[in-house]
């Protein structure tokens, strides 16, 4: 079963990151449309590794399907490093350190905020 929602979290995961790929379409230059999808995925990959941390019935397997397969295949470093080095070999540096840059602080920066927008939004549940 964990397998499977590996799998099936995998599956669902390339799927969205696939169609988000194709709205935000880079043509030459910036790749804006990997640069949105890692960043959500830190936010989301924070916010759920928090939400579920203080959840006793959460099955390991929701876990897997969500984490490991979704967001796992969602985001793209393999991707994020190729274009990196692609805008280096084209000329285009100030995009190669740009990209670097806003990828590894925002990144950060996202997974912290989804963080703490799941403990805010966990106080506000406890509240009612």
């Amino acid at each position: 079963m964990k397998l499977i929602s590996v799998m099936l979290g995998g599956f669902l995961g390339a799927l969205t990151r696939y169609g988000i790929g194709e709205w935000v379409q880079t043509n030459k230059g910036f790749p804006l449309g990997t640069l949105l999808i890692n960043l959500l995925g830190c936010f989301f990959l924070g916010w759920f590794l928090t939400f579920i941390t203080n959840r006793k019935n959460i099955k390991p397997e929701l876990t897997l399907l969500i984490g490991t397969g979704f967001i796992g295949s969602f985001t793209t470093f393999s991707t994020f490093s190729v274009e990196t080095i692609l805008l280096f070999q084209n000329g285009e540096a100030a995009y190669g350190v740009l990209y670097i840059l806003i990828s590894i602080i925002l990144g950060i920066l996202m997974a912290y905020f989804g963080l703490k927008f799941a403990v805010v939004n966990e106080g506000k549940g406890e509240s009612h």
